[in-house]
């Protein structure tokens, strides 16, 4: 076994394992190229016979692998006209499984490299499986597929002998591990290069090519070869320099470039056909970059962009505490004494947070006017006081002292005690679910979603509009400062500030203003449906 490093990459290039920066420049990648032979094609039913490698980065050679491995069984004779390998060159070497921690360590968190790498993985894989140790989650590069991309219009056959042979390539494979090994890194330096014609100058973007090239409109992939690895908004335009759609995203370059390859809304294909160019803008912060999308599609309602490009109409669910009797209502504003869940953006959530707290509550539910007497103006009871859910002084006959106490108890469960509610919602959800009632049961999960959603945002809201004037500083390589200035600010705006100060207040340290960034209150439970898993046929 030959095991061969030359100098040691830069720091920290070695242990690439999450490769959390996959954006990170091509000549600061480090890729091990690698080739099996093997005693037939199949990784079930045949063995490795020998292992190549060369590890790269920026260029330069740092490091070469190469051994015999003894398969256990007969090489057939047709394979060793074609590789060369006999039965007595490898009856002494060392078995798969003694090979493989010193050639895992060598691969180490590199990019994976092969031509026809499906095939080498098909067989590492399976040795690794039978050895028993953790599969790899390397990110991984097929110059076959890569080739096909590139070079579809100037060679008939993407063999790595043919391709080695036309492109004049320094090594020459030979059906031996090392000898094709170093054949397949001379094809990846001269595909990278190639690929540098189309803006390819991070991992990200190389790993990605073989798909966006398929892409029907792979040829505009150069409309973003400007656009930086920052925070920022984007604009899709066409020839008219109209702006036809507006997206933010923490890495633009990556996020737009998605559009040619990861991206399947169904409306992306005709967004890409209408493209003219691309333009950006860079931010300071993911904050600055949502609050400008916002801005930016209510400015030119974008015919591409489903959401923000109406002003908000929210609703309010109020409790009417001026009235002698308090009840529930659904509202568009918060004019007028009462108490308040919302902003709410539909009418039929709105409903279901009514539902959710006169199901644990015993609200009155009928619209009857009270006199100030007390009495009502009507006679007999409601139809939700005689089925018994609700109090009701239709009748006159329910002291205002009693009814205040229910009164008292709604306004602590829309504010500082809501999981009274939840607890209640899902003690009846659970059990409608034991009696098989799972339609009533999900009504009663959707109620439950409804309310706890609005007070969250509720208390978003509130927040935010009490904060007034705020410097935070974000952890991070960067330590970026974040200011903002809520008191101009629209629902809509306090709403977005409020959803990303949840996200990330925690790790922020006030430089300036109120230290008050989110709610002392437990975050309530989630009650979203769970997804059973997709079976597969």
């Amino acid at each position: 076994m030959s095991f061969a490093l030359a100098t040691q990459p830069p720091a920290g290039q070695m242990l690439q394992q999450s490769l959390d920066g996959l954006g990170i420049p091509l000549a600061e990648a480090t890729f091990c190229v690698l080739d099996f032979e093997t005693t037939g094609g199949s990784p079930d039913s045949d063995e490795i016979t020998e292992i190549g490698a060369v590890k790269v980065c920026g260029g330069e050679v740092i490091g070469t692998f190469q051994t015999m491995v003894n398969p256990g069984r007969g090489i057939p004779p047709q394979i060793s006209v074609i590789t060369g390998i006999t039965q007595m060159m490898v009856v002494n070497a060392p078995t798969i499984h003694q090979v493989l921690p010193t050639f895992l360590d060598f691969i180490g968190g590199s990019v994976i490299v092969g031509h026809n790498l499906r095939f080498d993985m098909g067989f590492l894989n399976a040795a690794i499986r039978r050895w028993g140790g953790p599969m790899l989650g390397n990110q991984r590069l097929d110059t076959l597929a890569l080739a096909r991309r590139l070079l579809n219009d100037e060679v008939p056959r993407f063999k790595l002998g043919e391709l080695a042979t036309r492109l004049r390539l320094p090594h020459q494979p030979s059906h031996r591990a090392l000898d094709d090994a170093w054949a397949t890194v001379d094809l990846l330096h001269f595909l990278i290069e190639r690929a540098s014609a189309w803006g390819v100058t991070g991992l990200d973007d190389l790993i990605a090519l073989p798909t966006v090239a398929g892409h029907p409109q792979w040829k505009k992939l150069s409309l973003t070869t400007s656009l930086p690895r920052k925070p920022g908004v984007y604009f899709f335009t066409d020839a008219q320099d109209r702006v036809l759609y507006v997206g933010k995203a923490t890495d633009l370059r990556s996020r737009v470039r998605s559009y040619f390859s990861s991206e399947r809304r169904r409306k992306i294909p005709q967004l890409l056909r209408e493209t003219a160019a691309i333009r950006h803008e860079v931010c300071n912060n993911t904050l600055e970059a949502e609050l400008l999308e916002l801005r930016l599609i209510q400015q030119h309602t974008p015919r591409f962009n489903r959401r923000g490009t109406r002003p908000m109409k929210p609703s309010f669910v109020k409790l009417t505490t001026a009235e002698a009797y308090p009840r529930l209502a659904v509202v568009r504003s918060t004019k007028g004494d009462g108490v308040y869940l919302g902003p709410i953006s539909n009418r039929r959530t709105a409903d279901l947070v009514v539902e959710a707290l006169q199901s644990a509550l015993p609200l009155r539910r009928c619209t009857t006017k009270i006199g100030r007497n007390g009495k009502a103006k009507r006679a007999g009871l409601c139809t939700a006081a005689q089925l018994g859910k609700a109090a009701c002084p239709c009748t006159g006959e329910l002291p205002a002292e009693q009814y205040a106490q229910t009164v008292s108890d709604a306004v602590r469960q829309m504010t500082s005690h809501p999981h009274l509610v939840l607890d209640r919602l899902s003690e009846r959800m659970e059990h409608l679910a034991s009696e098989e009632r799972f339609e009533d049961a999900a009504a009663m999960r959707d109620r439950a979603s409804a309310f706890a959603n609005t007070v969250e945002r509720s208390r978003r809201l509130e927040m935010v509009s009490n904060l007034g004037r705020v410097s935070l500083q974000l952890p991070g390589k960067n330590a970026s400062v974040v200011h903002i200035d809520t008191r101009d600010f629209s629902l809509e705006e306090c709403l977005l500030v409020g959803g990303w100060l949840n996200r990330h207040a925690s790790k922020a340290r006030v430089l300036q203003g109120s230290d008050a960034l989110s709610s002392n209150l437990p975050r309530l439970p989630d009650f979203k449906p769970r997804t059973s898993p997709t079976l597969k046929d």
